[in-house]
């Protein structure tokens, strides 16, 4: 029995054996053919410029992991890339920035919109190379988030950004200023060649490895532009003096119970100008409002109140009123002023000087006049449409019956219906959505 079993076993060996044997034959013979096949190939490269052709006598890969391995050699690739570019010396750098506005979804890139600022700022450093690593890893910090539409002259972020200086991710920051002639990398014009034509950086400074954008912040300024109109700018003046000095603005904002606790903001001047632009008989004017922080949309309820004031429709007092939360817990509802005219114009920091290189500066002066003179010749053309078209003649002739038409009647401010009070809803975060998740905010300069 077991004799039986065992020539079993072994017949049936020997018959496998065969078969691979005949299997490993086959494979020599395919094996020969395509090699064959290579030694005979030529590929002809066409050198651009003199359309050389030259024979290019190298094997090449034609199996179906060809495209597989370039992959993963240029994954490789870019991971060594990455890996270097973690060993190279850092710094913390603050980073001078200017945008307009118009086309982004906001400053911040932390929701589901885009384009936002800060992405195409990213973008830019991650295609220049200098940096590598999270936000969290580049201790990467803003002075603030502007809203949809809003701009920026003068916002500030900081991060560690490479460097050529071999002790600088050590020691960080000396206080002192580093000549053009250093041998730093040139920052602005570095990023400034990929950045989109609507950003821009305008300055750089070395920053102390503590340093934060948003916490190092020692005060921030912003315009709002405005054309007069029958506005009465002496009536505006004295009303916004009245929010000089520390004050609740809870009234002058869009609150945020749920992340924001304390609503009481300095505003440490307040000014209105005339600016160096006419269209007709209209004069472009600013607001130019300062203050250590200020909450989501705060300067653009500001102006809304102040515009209902130089209107007339609203007396000065009423900014008194609605800065005492004791007697006015709730706010009216009106509505903010528009986002488009509203500008960043400067953050205050202490010990930083923001450079620029000689060579930045004149492509960087170069690109704004450019820009400059396109939305110049933008508005000649729309300017063209209006004296080309019949609604001027229009409205020549329909003036005696506009002025018959009744206006709606406003509705003062104190007789509006108000929003629910801070009190108010907390208690319904409280009561109902205390656990729910909220998105935090960068109250410190939401505009």
């Amino acid at each position: 029995m077991d004799e039986n079993l065992n020539t079993e076993v072994a017949d049936s060996l020997q018959i496998h054996m065969k078969s691979l044997q005949k299997r490993i034959l086959e494979l020599e013979t395919e094996n020969a053919e395509l090699s064959a096949r290579l030694s005979k190939c030529v590929c002809k490269k066409i050198i651009e410029g003199n359309k050389t052709p030259i024979e290019d006598t190298e094997r090449q890969k034609f199996d179906e992991n060809g495209a597989k391995n370039r992959s993963k050699k240029m994954a490789d690739k870019s991971c060594n890339n990455t890996m270097a570019l973690h060993h190279l010396p850092k710094r913390c750098i603050a980073l001078k920035v200017m945008y307009f506005g118009q086309r982004f979804y906001g400053f911040a890139s932390e929701g589901q919109m885009d384009p936002t600022v800060e992405s195409e700022i990213f973008k830019a450093l991650q295609k220049t190379r200098l940096i590598s690593g999270d936000k969290k890893e580049l201790q990467y910090s803003r002075c603030g988030r502007t809203d949809k539409g809003v701009s920026s002259v003068g916002q500030v972020i900081s991060l560690f950004l490479r460097t050529n200086l071999k002790e600088a991710a050590i020691d960080g920051y000396s206080g002192e200023e580093v000549s053009e002639e250093s041998c730093e990398i040139d920052y602005v014009k570095l990023l400034n060649r990929v950045l989109p034509k609507d950003i821009r950086i305008m300055g750089w400074s070395p920053a102390p490895i503590d340093f934060s954008a948003r916490f190092s912040c020692l005060s921030r300024e912003y315009k709002y532009f405005f054309w007069r109109e029958n506005l009465d700018i002496a009536v505006m003046r004295t009303a916004g003096n009245k929010f000089i000095g520390e004050h609740d603005f809870r009234n002058f904002c869009k609150m945020d119970a749920a992340n924001v606790h304390n609503y009481r903001r300095c505003i440490t001047s307040f000014e209105i100008f005339r600016c160096n632009e006419r269209f007709e008989d209209d004069e472009l004017w600013a607001v130019k409002i300062k203050g250590s922080a200020f909450l989501w949309h705060q300067i653009r309820c500001m102006v809304a109140v102040l515009f209902l004031i130089g209107q007339g429709l609203e007396s000065p007092n009423v900014i008194d009123e609605l800065l005492d939360v004791e007697t006015t817990p709730r706010k009216p509802q009106y509505i903010m002023a528009p986002e488009i005219p509203l500008v960043l114009h400067s953050c205050e920091f202490e010990g930083l000087k923001f450079m620029c290189s000689s060579d930045a500066k004149q492509a960087l002066h170069t690109h704004l006049e450019k820009e400059c003179r396109s939305y110049k010749l933008q508005a000649a053309i729309f300017n063209e449409a209006l004296l080309s078209s019949s609604c001027a003649l229009y409205a020549n002739n329909q003036l005696n019956s506009r002025k018959t038409k009744k206006e709606s009647a406003h509705i003062p401010l104190k007789s509006r219906p108000t929003e629910p009070s801070y009190e108010e809803r907390r208690a319904k975060l409280n009561a109902g959505g205390g656990n729910k998740k909220t998105p935090v905010f960068d109250t410190s300069m939401t505009m």
